[in-house]
């Protein structure tokens, strides 16, 4: 990272940047929980979970990420995923499991009430999703989740592309 870029940051910016994502993946018929944010005038919809805190370990920091966005306690199934994205960020995906828990719309404790990010959270099946935001999934690992690479492969041969 540039040196003087990095002098322009805050201590905190510069954490958030580096520290790994940390995220889960949580089914029920057929149906992923997913959260939906807002910055700067755009929505887009992704997996519970954010930045690994000092002293955790990455299934400790999905687990949390889940609690603090979702309001439910989760066990890890497996690991899904872990990978570096474009800018070198590590980033870990899990399955998780919550029983029967009912996910209800939390916060993102790091931010200001009055500037949520964190706007939404359902239940979302593929077909409902923005094809932008269901191309995160397949890199997080989804196809490794019992059920969605046969729905997947049901789809069929045709070639698309959003506009």
């Amino acid at each position: 990272m540039d040196r003087e870029y990095t002098q322009c940051m805050s201590t905190q910016d510069l954490v958030r940047r580096i520290a790994p994502r940390v995220q889960a993946i949580v089914c029920r018929d057929g149906r992923l929980l997913m959260a939906k944010h807002q910055e700067q005038g755009t929505a887009y919809w992704c997996l519970p979970g954010g930045g690994l805190e000092a002293g955790e370990n990455p299934e400790e920091g999905a687990l949390r990420e889940l609690r603090e966005e979702a309001g439910v306690e989760g066990r890890i199934v497996r690991s899904l995923r872990h990978a570096l994205d474009a800018r070198g960020t590590g980033f870990h995906t899990y399955l998780v499991e919550i029983g029967d828990q009912q996910p209800a719309l939390g916060r993102d404790p790091e931010v200001d009430p009055g500037a949520a990010i964190l706007v939404d959270l359902r239940w979302l099946s593929l077909k409902e999703m923005p094809e932008r935001d269901r191309a995160f999934l397949w890199d997080a690992g989804l196809m490794n989740v019992p059920g969605f690479l046969e729905e997947v492969a049901g789809w069929g041969e045709a070639v698309s592309y959003p506009c």
